[in-house]
């Protein structure tokens, strides 16, 4: 990993979240939480195109390439707002009872799907942009993936000391993994063909590694700390875990079970967002302002 771009944020300040990017039109998405804007970057200059302003502290930003929209989540008032993908009005918004947060898309079925409130997954018709249904949980979700083979949903939910298994076909909780070596489970990365699902955990700050066939923890390592977001590089067999204590670790998967600690790569305390963008091989990450130092994006 070697840093190969720095796109300054100047006009950013506060918390920075979730990112989303147009593979095709070369664009990343920034989730300006504690500017309560979104932040639209041209990563072939390295430069801002737009800003979204008066958001709500925005969580979440998600870009659907074959619908061209904007989906972004608001963690202080609850709403979905949806967004034209090149002028950027606002085409609808779906109001969910509060703190919308991560957003992942279901391609088979077109559907958007939001974890929200004190315990919920929305899930949204990206084309008409109304809420289709949306499923209980035992309390507000933070990460979630998706099974791109199955009709699984991996959720991790940190107040209840659980990860939800959700099947999206019967529209309800199937099983729940109770957390027993660490707590504050907050992102989270799967490995479909081998069956495994990366956790990164704030109490104590790691890394497990979980079965999907039965929910038990094959490995567990130390991580940094403070981590919010963890992406898995399934050619290269890497997993990444960007904490904001100021650190990304990259571990190797060596097989299903065993995995080693390559490196850790100093960032900026509050950096804990990021991308991985597999076409590219490029990992995005989102750091903070603090104090003489502007927000940026550094690009790796």
């Amino acid at each position: 990993m070697k840093l190969i771009q720095t796109i300054p944020l100047p006009s950013v300040e506060g918390r920075i979240d979730h990112l989303s990017v147009d593979t095709k039109g070369q664009r990343l998405f920034v989730a300006a939480l504690g500017n309560n804007t979104v932040e639209v970057l041209d990563l072939k200059t390295g430069g801002p195109i737009h800003t979204i302003a008066s958001m709500s502290e925005p969580q979440s930003a998600l870009y659907l390439p074959d619908l061209n929209k904007l989906f972004v989540t608001n963690g202080d008032n609850g709403i979905c707002q949806i967004f034209d993908g090149s002028a950027f009005n606002e085409l609808g918004r779906v109001e969910l009872s509060g703190d919308a947060d991560n957003i992942r898309y279901d391609s088979s079925s077109k559907s958007v799907i939001i974890g929200y409130g004190d315990g919920g997954l929305s899930f949204i018709d990206g084309r008409s942009g109304r809420e289709l249904r949306s499923i209980k949980l035992n309390g507000h979700p933070e990460s979630f993936q998706l099974e791109l083979t199955g009709s699984r949903i991996f959720v991790n939910i940190p107040a209840s000391s659980q990860i939800a298994v959700v099947d999206r076909d019967q529209a309800k909780v199937v099983s729940t993994w109770l957390m027993t070596s660490a707590l504050a489970n907050f992102p989270m990365a799967l490995d479909e063909p081998d069956h495994r699902l990366f956790v990164g955990y704030r109490l104590p700050a790691m890394l497990g590694i979980f079965d999907t066939d039965n929910g038990k923890v094959v490995a567990s390592l130390d991580s940094a700390g403070d981590v919010d977001d963890i992406f898995y590089d399934p050619v290269h067999h890497l997993v990444f875990v960007i904490g904001g204590e100021g650190y990304i670790d990259i571990f190797s998967q060596q097989g299903a079970d065993h995995y080693q600690h390559l490196t850790r790569i100093a960032t900026r305390p509050g950096a804990r967002t990021g991308l991985w963008v597999q076409e590219w091989n490029r990992l995005y990450v989102a750091l903070p302002s603090k104090g003489q130092q502007t927000a940026e994006i550094k690009v790796y």
